[in-house]
């Protein structure tokens, strides 16, 4: 009997025995013919069916039929209001702490800038290596403008960065720490609590780029102490592509910080055309220009359905999702040269696996043609993204057994 006939039946066991394999129902699926594995939820999340009905609703309704009193009625609070949600089913935020708008390098330029600024004297912002290229080069821009210094980890690739990597580095120069909740090559998942500990031992300020954990790990911010976080919302959260960031900024901070970007949406007044710039008070302050509301409207259809199942459901999940892929990529691919570069322990780990191979850039190009989409991070990185809510164990299998296949191919 074959591997793949052998493994089959375990796939469909796991799917029959999943709890949340109704929710796969919400989310829109093309055909056979146009997709077989979808691997990729951790760079951009299917829509859900919902959504459809729910941009209508907006362009007949909201849009359509309120036009300019929309703003009055609603939109002006749209980015806090779905922040704050945001906040609550998937941040462990209280209210008045997260907007919602721009990009997620905007988002981080604005916080990294606005915690520089705020502490004279403290001019080194510490970072990793292998952190995702926006947060890198952000860095290397507001350096250049502050006259700040950079202060560069090294962590071991195939992770992360731990609290010990801290030792030596954070001082009393040290304005703020920049680091991915999980690192976006191998889904290493930090210890958020120790190191923000680590950094506020320093009287330093830390911030969390949450585009890899949000809406697939419970994340406690206000429990953890955090000062700032940004986050994506197009992976995890389905909010589409390009859909806008979200910044959270602890309450007891806000006040203290002056974001560099200055724009009449945030102002105290916005509709007073005032002549001077006057910062409005706690979070609507991050906020700078017209708010993208059309933008908003998907992945508020998301956060309900997160919040209908609850993040610790969400985890277990993920959890058991990962813990497979690593049983068929050990079963399957390992035998053919691929290493894989993800940690073991799922307490240590986020949604997605990783695994190397020279020949996988290759390997990626081919499997796309056949409907089946991982991702590719140079130099040799396969990305197996798993969006706990919308995707099956036996999906899972066949991509698996799909990689295994074009790579023998090719060697």
């Amino acid at each position: 009997m074959s591997t793949q006939q052998t493994r089959r039946p375990a796939a469909a066991d796991l799917d029959a025995n999943d709890p949340l394999a109704a929710q796969r129902e919400a989310f829109y699926t093309p055909d056979a013919g146009q997709l077989t594995s979808y691997l990729d939820g951790n760079s951009l999340g299917r829509p859900l069916k919902a959504t459809a009905a729910t941009l209508q609703s907006f362009v007949e309704d909201a849009w359509g039929s309120r036009l300019i009193r929309g703003w009055d009625e609603q939109w002006m609070d749209e980015p806090t209001r779905v922040g704050d949600r945001i906040g609550e089913v998937a941040l462990g935020a209280a209210p008045g702490q997260v907007t919602v708008g721009d990009s997620t390098s905007v988002m981080l330029y604005k916080l990294i800038r606005a915690a520089v600024d705020a502490q004279p004297g403290r001019n080194q912002i510490i970072i990793d290596r292998d952190n995702f290229p926006t947060d890198r080069f952000i860095i290397e821009g507001i350096a250049a403008e502050r006259g700040a210094t950079i202060t560069w980890i090294a962590p071991n690739p195939a992770s992360g960065v731990r609290a010990a990597d801290l030792d030596g580095l954070v001082g009393e120069q040290t304005a703020v720490v920049v680091l991915s909740h999980v690192a976006y090559r191998s889904g290493f998942l930090a210890d958020a609590k120790a190191i923000t500990d680590v950094v506020h031992q320093a009287g330093a300020l830390m911030l969390w780029d949450l585009c890899h954990s949000v809406g697939s790990v419970p994340l406690q911010l206000d429990e953890w102490d955090v000062d700032l976080a940004v986050g994506c919302t197009y992976k995890y959260l389905n909010g589409g592509p390009g859909s806008p960031a979200f910044a959270y900024v602890n309450a007891a901070r806000q006040n203290l910080l002056q974001q560099p970007i200055w724009g009449w949406m945030g102002a105290a007044n916005p509709f007073g055309m005032t002549e001077a710039y006057e910062p409005a008070q706690g979070i609507r302050r991050f906020i700078t220009g017209t708010p993208p509301v059309l933008a908003m409207q998907p992945l508020k259809d998301m956060v309900e359905l997160i919040a209908s199942v609850g993040m610790d459901a969400v985890r277990e999940k993920s959890i058991k999702l990962t813990n497979y892929a690593m049983e068929l990529a050990d079963e399957l691919l390992v035998p053919l040269g691929v290493e894989i570069v993800s940690p073991r322990d799922p307490a240590e780990r986020g949604s997605h696996i990783t695994v190397d191979h020279p020949l996988f850039a290759d390997v990626t190009t081919r499997l796309w043609e056949r409907g089946v989409i991982p991702d590719f991070r140079p130099p040799h990185g396969l990305r197996i993204g798993l969006s706990p809510l919308s995707t099956s164990y036996a999906e899972v299998e066949l991509g698996v057994l799909a990689i295994r296949d074009v790579l023998t191919e090719l060697q």
